[in-house]
């Protein structure tokens, strides 16, 4: 069997073919009519997506921003994916698990903005922006700024690099409630000195749901001669965006969460000017490639996960982009709206609809995230994560499509009642 008769033969199985939503596109017919905002707010067509999901029926699940689980229809794709591999065995590995690897990694450019060979499928955003972090050419005395609201493992990995190179990390504070770009600009510029390499960013602080000005940073930053990474776990698949736009040099995130891939998926975007400034932290098959391939080597991986990665992006697409970023930001505002201002209940995420999405996070005045989350969960049933630190005291709150506004209103119940204690 020659490589392209094998190809057609995985499409017939079920590798390289998606399934038709047709339940989707049945669901959505009634509702082509309607605006991506008035579509947020029709319960009845929401209800029907979430029929899509198989969940828990034991707590109602505002914790969706670790991991997106998968919708059934890309589940039971994914499981078919993972049935045929293990028939074809070596000879799949041996044959086109790499072009296979390739053709998705290529949609994941087009789809959200990045040419084919700019963009590497990795395993986590931690993956990928660690890859940047250790093979930056750092020398003894350059510096860093990063934010004492990024992820925890990211900033610990440029402790890593001091450690090992002698950089210096400069770490800010970004205000839960800023009053302008300008502000959260001037921070990460009053940090720049003649020995300033690269500062990271958060696209959407992971605590509170913040998204930063990126673009504006980027270009603030490049006029220093300074490079600037990322972190966009959070972003991809939550709201609309192109990262060729955000004129950044390095950008990572994690597929397994907004977008619903199977767990073990992310992306790795690097200038393609920038590729070869990197040194790679695992060596490839081949060294000296010269492509985004000599970073993103991890040997045998499951390429099951690889396969789905389609498949979830046909799910997002049929959904449509607008229509999900519209609905996760009218059930954040949903619930947020209801409590912002009651006595007692304190908001860390911005006001202003520019600077969030679906994750929001709050806390109640006097009591300790820990207990308000143990509260939540033992008395009213409602899964969240407690937030204690970076200026930042709370449960984050993270609702997805499937979440419907009778348990955020159950939420917006338990707040006021937990405020009143």
């Amino acid at each position: 069997m020659n490589k392209r008769s094998f190809l057609k033969n995985l499409a017939v199985t079920g590798i390289a073919a998606s399934t038709p939503f047709r339940s989707i596109s049945e669901i959505l017919a009634p509702y082509q009519h309607l605006a991506p905002e008035e579509l947020a707010s029709e319960d009845a067509f929401w209800n029907q997506i979430r029929e899509g999901y198989r969940l828990k029926p034991d707590y109602i699940n505002l914790e969706n921003g670790y991991y997106c689980f998968l919708p059934q229809d890309t589940l039971e794709q994914y499981i078919q994916h993972i049935r045929e591999i293990n028939y074809q065995g070596s000879y799949y590995m041996r044959t086109v698990q790499w072009e296979n690897r390739a053709k998705n990694a290529s949609r994941l450019a087009d789809f959200f903005g990045a040419r084919p060979e700019e963009l590497a499928i990795t395993r986590n955003t931690t993956e990928s922006l660690d890859l940047i972090i250790a093979g930056f050419p750092w020398q003894k005395g350059d510096e860093a700024i990063m934010a004492k609201q990024d992820y925890g493992s990211m900033l610990n990995m440029f402790t890593l690099v001091a450690r090992r190179h002698g950089i210096v990390n400069k770490i800010i504070s970004v205000p839960n409630h800023p009053t302008s770009d300008e502000e959260i600009i001037k921070l990460y510029e009053a940090a720049i000195t003649p020995k300033t390499k690269l500062i990271m960013v958060s696209h959407m602080i992971n605590i509170t749901g913040q998204i930063l000005p990126i673009k504006k940073i980027c270009q603030m930053a490049h006029r220093h001669g300074v490079e600037v990474m990322v972190d966009g776990a959070h972003a991809i698949a939550h709201f609309k965006f192109r990262i060729d736009e955000l004129e950044c040099d390095y950008y990572g995130s994690s597929l397994h969460k907004w977008l619903s891939v199977p767990l073990g998926a992310g992306l790795l975007y690097v200038n393609k000017d920038k590729i070869n400034k990197i040194e790679p932290l695992l060596a490839p098959y081949e060294l000296d490639l010269g492509t985004i391939g000599n970073l993103s080597h991890s040997g045998t991986h499951p390429v099951a996960t690889d396969l789905a990665i389609s498949n979830a992006l046909d799910f997002y697409e049929k959904i449509g982009v607008e229509r999900k970023e519209a609905r996760l930001r009218y059930l954040q505002r949903y619930w947020s709206d209801a409590v912002r201002n009651v006595p007692g209940i304190q908001m860390n995420t911005p006001e202003a609809p520019k600077r969030s999405c679906a994750i929001a996070n709050v806390g109640i005045k006097g009591m300790d995230p820990s207990v308000m989350a143990k509260t939540l969960m033992e008395k009213y049933k409602i899964f969240t994560v407690a937030i204690d630190g970076a200026n930042v005291r709370g449960c984050r709150i993270t609702p997805n499509v499937y979440t419907t506004t009778n348990e955020l209103n159950v939420f917006i119940e338990a707040l006021k009642q937990m405020a009143k204690v």
